[in-house]
């Protein structure tokens, strides 16, 4: 009987990667405007090699790839980078189709909701707060609640305290499967693997349930329950 699903936000909720190579592309755009001697796409790809060695969630990135690329931190070009990456940001944020449908559908049902996310507190509440979410979501743990990233049983462990709800009674939604799915499964969760946020080029997810579409969380759900 699932009593409660517990979603990864980014590439699950919204589309993480969408915005974040919009807001990038903005960036260099901005800080070609501003003086910077680069071609576009190269710089572009610098800063993105710089995110998967040291992480997406980097706050310093531009200044990290300044310094490489001028040897110091011009600040005219950095300001109009950060300017540039947050107009974008904020443009390009977004849910995917038929997310805030889902969401009503599963309180209506009585299913409580709440989410693990590996990023820093501050970025996912931002993130919340920006899409409107903030009123399904009460329960949320971050990486700052307990210093460990998915697949960790500690982030799994400590939303199972806060909605005191059994595992085998709640169902993990994520797109990462080495992560969302694996963490999840080793605790006893049920898993739904968000297909349409997979940017992993992952081919089998090992999750008891694969979704082309947020939505079909609810035929899920009602299945396991027997309501269908």
């Amino acid at each position: 009987m699932i009593e409660a699903v517990i979603f990864d936000i980014d590439n699950t909720l919204m589309d993480f990667m969408r915005m974040k190579r919009a807001a990038v592309d903005t960036a260099v755009d901005y800080m070609i405007d501003a003086g910077l001697d680069v071609k576009k796409q190269e710089m572009v790809d610098k800063i993105f090699n710089v995110y998967w060695q040291e992480g997406i969630e980097d706050q310093n990135i531009f200044d990290k790839v300044l310094v490489k690329e001028l040897g110091e931190i011009d600040y005219k070009i950095l300001a109009a980078g950060i300017i540039g990456y947050r107009k974008a940001k904020e443009a390009n944020m977004t849910l995917y189709p038929h997310t805030r449908l889902t969401l009503s559908q599963l309180l209506k049902m009585g299913i409580g909701l709440g989410i693990v996310s590996d990023a820093p507190r501050l970025p996912v509440w931002l993130r919340i707060v920006s899409l409107g979410l903030h009123h399904y979501f009460e329960n949320v743990v971050t990486f700052d609640d307990t210093l460990e990233r998915k697949p960790s049983p500690k982030p799994f462990l400590k939303i199972i305290d806060l909605m005191g709800i059994k595992p085998e009674n709640m169902i993990m939604v994520g797109d990462w499967a080495e992560r969302d799915i694996v963490g999840a499964k080793n605790i006893g969760m049920i898993t739904a693997w968000a297909k349409y946020g997979n940017q992993f080029d992952t081919q089998s997810s090992g999750a008891d349930w694969e979704l082309d579409d947020i939505y079909d969380l609810i035929s899920v759900i009602k299945r396991i329950n027997g309501n269908v």
